[in-house]
Formats: structure tokens, C-alpha cells, sequence
């Protein structure tokens, strides 16, 4: 029979090294209460635990002890006020990605951006991005790609839970996608093949981490095949790693996109860079002698 009170629970699970925050978050999903109730906690710190409390609070802890993501354990993480089922089939969605949707919700509010504006996220994962902006601007026609199935799966029960209709394709990029976009976002993979931190990402999905020896293939990619899937005046968003930013406005730049510049995560890191796509009616390598990169870094 457990005789562990719920601060005794929390200080024992401390001492395998967990951040104080995890250690609570963790008792909480395993009393079955929300992530915002630390209060209660403290309120009730002399209470016994229930033995499957306990029990599973110390297998959570275990499991959080040995690195996995603290979502993937709760199954669930909070992005742009949407609370998103998450698991291993997908990254966990990361706060500095909240950049990325501020960032493409400018551009939608410019004057010549219809309410109902064609979306497109690439590389969508738990749907984090397309949803968020679904929910910030209900008219946007918004589909999102994946080139996993699993992860597709997962998306679309997050768009099925908060009744958020959006359109999704499998595939790899632009693979079976049609029409052109007025905005087309992407959190791609990033992070080179031999770089030492894939060595503490081990729980989550390499193919959706790395991406060649200086973890730029992919963003090559999209940035070659991206205006032909564009309106002119439309606008490519990528987020990259926090040393990418000059390369990848370098290739913004090489492919004929103008106003090219980046923003800033909440560490104050150039974390993504975009342009916008003049039109189909320009010579590309005119465009190029001439563009000038803007940059805000």
C-alpha cells in the first residue's frame, strides 16, 4: 500500500533529476488533472496517493528520467492556445515555432489578401501550424502535407477534436500538390546528420529532424519548388536552426524571391526567414542580379 503524500511523491521523483515543473505536470496527468493545477498541489500537499496514482506517477517519472518528452508521456502539448494530441509519430510542437504563425498571420492581414486566402503548410506533423491559423482566421482555405502517414493520422484528429476543417494531402513537399498559394508555410527538417544534439532527440522521429550534411536539403527544396505554387506577391515562411538564417535568405535570394528577411524566437534567435514571390511575368535571373536581401539581423 502506498504511503507517499503528493509532496513526498514530488520530492522522491526530484531526486532522479527532474525539473520541479515536469515532476508536477507528471503527478497531475496521473491524478487525471489538468496541467494548470499545480495550485491544487499545494493545497493538498499532506494527501496520500492512491496506489495507481503513485504507481504510475513513478513509471511516468522513470520514463521522463531517461529523456523522453514530457508530451509525448501526457500526450497532449499546448501550441497558439490550441491544446494538441501529441506522440512519437510527431515532433513536439516547440514554442519558437509560435514565431512562424504570428509571422505568416502578418502577411494574411496585408490589404491585398483576400479572407479567404489558400494556405499551404508543408512537413504539417501534428498539424500544430495549419491549425493555429485555422483558428486564428476560420476563412483561410489552409491544407497541410505530410509525407507520413501516422503523422497524418494524428493531425487529423487534432483538426476532427477542435472542428477545425482543414485539407490534408499525403506526400513528400509538393509531391500531389495542386493550385497555387497565397501564403505557403514550412517547419521542415533542419538539423545536419552528424550534429551531436540528434544524440538527446532520440524519442522523436529522425526523418522528421535531419536533413543532409548541413541540414539544408530539404529547405533547398521547397525554396526550388515553391513558386510554382505561388501567387505572385505570395509569400514562403520556413522556420530553420538557429544558425541557418544568412543561408537560407541566400537561397530565398538566389531563387528570385524579394523582401527577403527573418525573425526572431522568443530568445531573440533568427529562427525563420521568407520572401515573397514576385510573379511569374520577371525574368528569375534579372530578378536576381537586382534583389537586394533585407534582414532584420
Amino acid at each position: 500500500m502506498n504511503t507517499l503524500t503528493c509532496a513526498q511523491a514530488l520530492s522522491a521523483v526530484q531526486a532522479l533529476g527532474l525539473a520541479r515543473l515536469d515532476a508536477q505536470l507528471l503527478l497531475l496527468h496521473a491524478l487525471d488533472k489538468p496541467g494548470s493545477d499545480r495550485a491544487w498541489l499545494l493545497a493538498h500537499d499532506t494527501d496520500l496517493l492512491p496506489d495507481r496514482v503513485a504507481q504510475d506517477f513513478r513509471q511516468s517519472s522513470l520514463r521522463r528520467a531517461a529523456g523522453e518528452p514530457l508530451a509525448y508521456i501526457t500526450g497532449s502539448k499546448e501550441f497558439f492556445g490550441l491544446n494538441l494530441q501529441v506522440d512519437a509519430r510527431v515532433l513536439v510542437p516547440r514554442p519558437d515555432t509560435e514565431t512562424l504563425v504570428e509571422w505568416a498571420l502578418q502577411c494574411l492581414a496585408e490589404a491585398d489578401r483576400p479572407p479567404s486566402a489558400r494556405v499551404l503548410d508543408l512537413g504539417t506533423g501534428s498539424g500544430a501550424v495549419a491549425l493555429a491559423l485555422k483558428k486564428s482566421l476560420p476563412a483561410l482555405e489552409v491544407t497541410a502535407v505530410d509525407a507520413s502517414v501516422d503523422a497524418l493520422a494524428l493531425a487529423r484528429a487534432n483538426a476532427q477534436q477542435h472542428h477545425l476543417p482543414v485539407h490534408f494531402i499525403h506526400g513528400n513537399w509538393f509531391s500531389n500538390v495542386s493550385g497555387h498559394f497565397h501564403l505557403i508555410v514550412s517547419n521542415p527538417p533542419y538539423v545536419a546528420d552528424a550534429d551531436p544534439h540528434l544524440s538527446a532527440l532520440i524519442h522523436e522521429p529522425l526523418q522528421a529532424l535531419a536533413a543532409g550534411p548541413d541540414g539544408l536539403n530539404d529547405i533547398r527544396q521547397i525554396i526550388e519548388q515553391a513558386p510554382a505554387h505561388l501567387h505572385p506577391q505570395g509569400w514562403l515562411l520556413l522556420e530553420h536552426g538557429y544558425d541557418q538564417a544568412q543561408a537560407v535568405r541566400g537561397l530565398l535570394v538566389h531563387s528570385g524571391f524579394t523582401e527577403v528577411q527573418s525573425r526572431a524566437d522568443l530568445s531573440g534567435i533568427a529562427r525563420c526567414s521568407g520572401g515573397r514571390w514576385p510573379g511569374c511575368g520577371t525574368d528569375r535571373g534579372k530578378r536576381r542580379d537586382n534583389n537586394q536581401l533585407i534582414s532584420s539581423f
